[in-house]
């Protein structure tokens, strides 16, 4: 087996490594590319790659202050690893530092992560970290998806909708126009300051030039007031930002823009999920139906005598926790 770190440029010319890329942004090195280019060290990014006569497995990383973590920040919806878990342990025993942490990640990836570590002779501690709800499409078309949201909801979309004060623009082909409006939204909006504009530009560019990017603007008067930029990819459709002018509330253009952008995303693009990404916000619950836990995997090498205190204190804190937890509830 061929084991060995990579840069992600390296990575993007391995054609094994190509071949496993997965069906979102986050499983792909284009984009992992592009984040790291913007938000992050590239001199800091590896991709350890094990290849075998049977395949081929990468997991992505980032090299810290004595310890590895996932290559991600919080424009992830999750991470994990490319390729089947059968070569992970190769990998994590190739591993540099004594102590790692990668999250968010699916219930599976974790699972197959944490034992690939135990394997590798690490200690390891899996624990919930976020919540990701999620709609499951289940061959609906977006009127029956419709009769089952929450009556308010629905009266509000009615109501807004006849009135007739919001025009509403979905638009798959990146225009600096249209993106300079959502940015002005952005500024406008509730939201706090965004963490790197010139890489969600930058990324909302590369996927209008592959054809999965789906930005909505809902305009009252001509004046963009509501704004959200989604993508389509592997028949999911990703909710990655969304925005509106606190001043024109009353007008509700984000809910009927929300309204249109999943009407066309399952009636036009047939996607089978929509994924909500990370947070547990209470007003995705109107518009979802499930929710995935996200977690979190820390390990440390048993031979790294100088990161034993933060294992002893992470070990202390699960145990503690249920007890915390059964007090606050009684």
């Amino acid at each position: 087996m061929d084991v060995y770190h990579a840069s992600l440029k390296e990575a993007q010319a391995d054609p094994r490594v190509i071949a496993v890329q997965g069906a979102s942004p986050f499983e792909r090195l284009d984009w992992l590319a592009l984040l790291t280019s913007h938000c992050l060290d590239e001199t800091k990014a590896r991709v350890t790659i094990a290849a075998d006569a049977q395949g081929c497995t990468a997991l992505p990383w980032l090299e810290g202050k004595g310890r590895i973590t996932a290559l991600a920040n919080w424009y992830n919806f999750f991470v994990g690893f490319l390729g089947d878990e059968i070569r992970l342990s190769e990998i994590v025993r190739r591993l540099p530092h004594g102590r790692a942490l990668f999250a968010p990640l699916p219930k599976d990836d974790a699972a197959a992560l944490a034992e690939a570590f135990r394997k590798a002779g690490w200690m390891v501690l899996v624990e919930p970290c976020d919540s990701n709800h999620i709609l499951a499409v289940n061959g609906r078309s977006f009127a029956e998806y419709w009769t089952d949201r929450p009556g308010a909801l629905r009266e509000t979309v009615r109501r807004k909708s006849r009135k007739g004060e919001v025009n509403l623009r979905l638009v798959t082909q990146f225009s600096q126009t249209d993106w300079d409006a959502y940015e002005a939204i952005y500024r406008l909006s509730w939201k706090p300051g965004e963490g790197s504009p010139d890489f969600l530009r930058a990324w909302a560019e590369m996927e209008g030039k592959a054809g999965r990017l789906r930005l909505g603007i809902a305009e009252v008067a001509g004046q963009p007031v509501a704004a959200q930029f989604w993508t389509v990819e592997g028949r999911t459709a990703f909710i990655h930002k969304l925005a509106h002018d606190e001043r024109f509330r009353k007008q509700s253009p984000g809910t009927l823009l929300s309204a249109a952008m999943f009407e066309h995303v399952i009636d036009r693009d047939g996607v089978s999920l929509i994924d909500f990404g990370t947070g547990d916000d209470p007003y995705k619950r109107d518009w979802m139906e499930d929710v995935r836990v996200r977690w979190r995997v820390r390990a440390w090498r048993k031979s790294s005598v100088r990161h034993w205190p933060s294992l002893i204190r992470a070990l202390a804190a699960q145990r503690l926790r249920p007890l915390v937890s059964r007090n606050h509830h009684g």
